[in-house]
């Protein structure tokens, strides 16, 4: 079968990666993926699309006729630390690793790539994307080689330091990058977090109802992995008249929900979503980034 990159992939990999770096990879996609279908004597049965923003994923069949998913990744989006932090987990509230296929391959659980919390009504919806992320907060492994929020985001703030004199952006980034300053210096816990949480990361499954996939790995404090679920369905919440009321109660809920300091999670919020709307202006995806930046006005 043709293993034709999602354009959401080809999108993403070159915004994020840079064009060069993706393109390269894209290239050798297919033998990439026939390569790990090999390794694992798995008989391909479909790409999922629109799929994912980071990886390439095939539902497949294992050589004994069971159901799983292959999911190849660039080497560059660390594949790695995905696999240790879902070993790490073990099936508890993320999708069960089933084996390594190649340094780029991962073999998983089959779940439900059509199914995610997306598909709830929104207050159903978060009551199960909270009781899911709660129990991905652990104990980081021994010796593990995950980054840390505070080099995560040391990163991220780099290129948002150039809109600080944007007439539109950079009010909210300077006061994003100043939050992020004060966050770090007062991080107090380490635990192991998703990185990339939000509904569309959560699929329906038949082991469990509802379980994680798509983790960016770090450790650091779950006010920033709760960040990115806080502005989920930020087109609805900008078309309503009552949007930022409305954001604001649904941060609040779910920092008390989780036992989360209510300003920590702000702060994380206001950075995670200037720094995915800069990002968004780089690219010249500006309507996106007008919806990133209202919403950040808000908070």
């Amino acid at each position: 079968m043709a293993f034709e990159p999602p354009q959401r992939l080809v999108r993403a990999l070159g915004e994020t990666y840079g064009e060069t770096v993706a393109a390269e990879w894209l290239g050798r996609l297919p033998e990439h993926a026939r390569a790990a279908l090999d390794r694992g004597s798995l008989d391909a049965e479909r790409v999922t699309a629109p799929g994912g923003r980071s990886s390439l994923v095939v539902l497949v069949r294992r050589s004994d006729g069971s159901p799983a998913a292959l999911k190849v990744v660039p080497p560059f989006a660390r594949p790695d630390r995905e696999r240790e932090a879902l070993a790490h987990w073990n099936g508890w509230g993320a999708v069960r690793l089933i084996e390594g296929v190649g340094e780029e391959g991962l073999l998983l659980e089959r779940l439900q790539p059509e199914v995610s919390l997306r598909s709830l009504p929104e207050a159903k919806a978060l009551l199960e994307a909270a009781g899911t992320v709660r129990k991905l907060w652990v104990e980081p492994p021994a010796d593990h080689g995950f980054e840390s929020v505070a080099e995560r985001t040391a990163r991220q703030a780099e290129p948002m330091d150039r809109y600080r004199a944007d007439a539109a952006a950079g009010g909210l980034t300077a006061a994003a990058l100043a939050a992020r300053e004060e966050l770090v210096a007062g991080e107090a816990e380490t635990v192991l977090l998703h990185g990339n949480f939000r509904q569309g990361k959560v699929l329906a499954g038949d082991r469990a109802p509802w379980l994680a996939v798509g983790p960016e790995p770090l450790v650091g404090e779950r006010a920033y992995d709760l960040a990115r679920l806080v502005r989920d369905r930020v087109e609805d919440l900008v078309a309503a008249s009552a949007g930022a009321s409305a954001a604001r109660r649904r941060m609040n809920k779910l920092a008390d929900s989780l036992d989360v300091d209510r300003e920590r999670l702000r702060g994380w919020t206001l950075f995670r979503a200037v720094e995915s709307g800069t990002r968004a202006l780089t690219a010249g995806r500006r309507q996106d980034a007008e919806l990133l930046l209202e919403f950040a006005g808000w908070l």
